[in-house]
This record gives C-alpha cells, structure tokens and sequence, in this order.
C-alpha cells in the first residue's frame, strides 16, 4: 500500500510517501480500500507537533476515511467484502489501505458518495455534538458561527438549520461567506472590515443565542459580548492560532455559559455514545436534512499542501485525498 508518513515533527514540506505491506485485519477487524481520506486542521497540528496528541514516529496521519471493505478478521459477522463504510480511525488514514475495528465502523448511505462521507464525520459529529449534547439548541435560537467558510463552520451552519436555528455566518473573505450563505446561513457579517459585537446583535435583534468559535483569537471576545441573556459560547478550536483570554465578567454578565467542545476526545471516553451520536447523523443525512458538500479532492502527494493550506486559513470548504 501507499502512505503518508510523518517521520519527525516539524515542517509538512517533510512528509514522505512509502510503498508498505498490505495490512491483514486481525480478530474483530476489516481492512478497508480507502476512496477518500478527509483532511483537518488537527491533522496538521499533529504533524508539526504542536497538539496534545503526539503520537511516536513515524507514523501515518489521517483521521477520518471512507471506502469498501476489502477483507474480515476473525470473528466480525456483522461486515462483509464490498460494503461502503466510514471510520474515524484516528491515525492512519492517509493511505491506500486502513485497517480498523469492525465495531467502529459506520455504513454510508446510499444518498452518500464516498467523498462526502470521508468529510462528513469530524465536522458533522464535532457539530452535532456541539448542538445537541454540549448544549441543546431550539428552534428559532440565533447561532453566530465564527470561521463560517470552513469545512467546522459550513457543518455548523447545516447542523444549526436543520435543528431549527438562524444562523449569522462570521467569515474573513467574501468566497467563504457566499460558501455560507448557499449552506443556508441567514445572514453574514465580514468581521475583517465590519464590527463583529455590534453587527451581530443588530442582525439577530439584541443578541444571538449560541456562539460556535473554532477560530480563537481576536475575535472571540467581540462574539461573547454578542450573546444575550443565558447565551452559550462553544470553544471549538483555536484555527488562527492565539488562544483567546476570556474576561470572566462577561461570563458572569447575562448569565451566559462557556461549552467545552472536545468530540475527538469524547469518542475515546464514550464510544457506544459515539456510535448513536453517529447513527443519527446518518439517519439525517438519509432523510435529506443535512446537507454535506461535495469536497475538493487532492492526491496523497499533496497531503502537505492541503494541510498547509488550512492551517493558513485560504481553504474554503473541506478537501479529501483520494488514493
């Protein structure tokens, strides 16, 4: 098989592909032929070194992939050759071939190619997580999402709608805001040239309801000060890079509430949660109430680019690799 290897942390420009063995599924496991493997922020932290997670090198990143199955370890009755599935596997991912436990797995509808499976599960899960176990939005609420064109913020703003809620879409360029207004945002505001506290409390009549911040940064404070009365503020992430202080008043002020959101981390902690949190997302996207992208797709070779690219921000959307 081919693979994307990170053999030191540091710069992506040093990753590699290898040629490796084919993996041979062990007892309660599948090998899975990989069609796509979604590229995310994360993945480039891990790389560079600097996430929490820092796994021994070398190893091969990549956490979420979809594909067929190819061959059963001992013991899985519950797979068979030839079904669609994803998994969020991790590690790993970015290569021709992963092997993963048959527990793990999801199937993907027939509504869903391959491509748009392998992008769905971290945004989407991270998403409907924030939305509905983090905290629980109602129909009718205001959600200001921060970072709105990205591949986080176009999954909250499609959670958000389908929930029920209006959304403010916050986004540096006019590409990524036009990205979210075709996902079904409500509004937008261009918070590099427009005042982000005032402008949202004027769109949504006083003050939103939910902040979804994968951003960090500058403008993190502006946004909190944007929710009203018993307003929620969900930390997703830090993608430009400052991790942003929080004036403790503004909490205390109106009641509002600062929401946690580590889905990677809950899946470990909770993963028969996980897999329900996974079967409703399917059955969502079953019904037609989600509504993911079709993603740009890049070769294994530009694994670096594409991760270079988030990091940088001056990717609209989501990509995946496609061995």
């Amino acid at each position: 098989m081919r693979a994307v290897v990170c053999k030191e942390f540091g710069p992506l420009d040093t990753l590699v592909v290898e040629e490796r063995p084919d993996p041979e599924p062990g007892e309660g496991m599948v090998r899975i032929d990989v069609a796509a493997a979604g590229v995310n922020f994360v993945d480039g932290l891990i790389c560079q070194g600097s996430y929490q997670l820092k796994p021994p090198v070398p190893f091969v990143p990549g956490s979420e992939v979809a594909g067929t199955v190819s061959a059963v370890g001992p013991g899985v009755t519950d797979w068979s050759v030839g079904d669609r599935v994803l998994v969020f596997c991790g590690l790993g991912g970015f290569a021709t071939h992963v092997v993963a436990p048959a527990l793990s797995l999801v199937a993907v509808p027939d509504a869903l190619d391959l491509g748009q499976a392998a992008a769905l599960i971290q945004s989407y899960c991270t998403m409907l997580f924030t939305l509905t176990r983090r905290t629980a939005v109602v129909p009718g609420e205001w959600v200001l999402v921060l970072g709105a064109g990205g591949g986080i913020g176009l999954a909250a703003i499609d959670v958000a709608t389908a929930l029920g809620a209006r959304v403010i879409a916050a986004a540096s360029t006019a590409d990524k805001l036009d990205a979210a207004v075709a996902m079904g945002a409500e509004a937008t505001i261009a918070y590099e040239d427009e005042d982000l506290k005032s402008r949202a409390r004027e769109l949504s009549g006083g003050g939103v309801d939910v902040v979804v911040d994968p951003v960090g940064g500058r403008h993190a404070e502006q946004a909190l000060r944007a929710t009203r009365h018993l307003g929620r503020f969900c930390v997703i992430g830090f993608a430009s890079g400052p991790i942003p202080s929080i004036p403790a008043n503004q909490v205390l002020l109106n009641n509002r509430t600062l929401v946690g959101v580590d889905w990677g981390g809950w899946t470990f902690k909770d993963p028969l949660g996980n897999l329900a949190l996974t079967d409703e997302l399917m059955a969502m996207v079953a019904e037609g109430s989600l509504h993911p992208t079709e993603p740009a797709t890049r070769p294994l070779a530009e694994a670096a680019a594409v991760m270079t690219g988030l990091i940088d921000r001056t990717v609209t959307g989501k990509v995946v690799l496609t061995p």
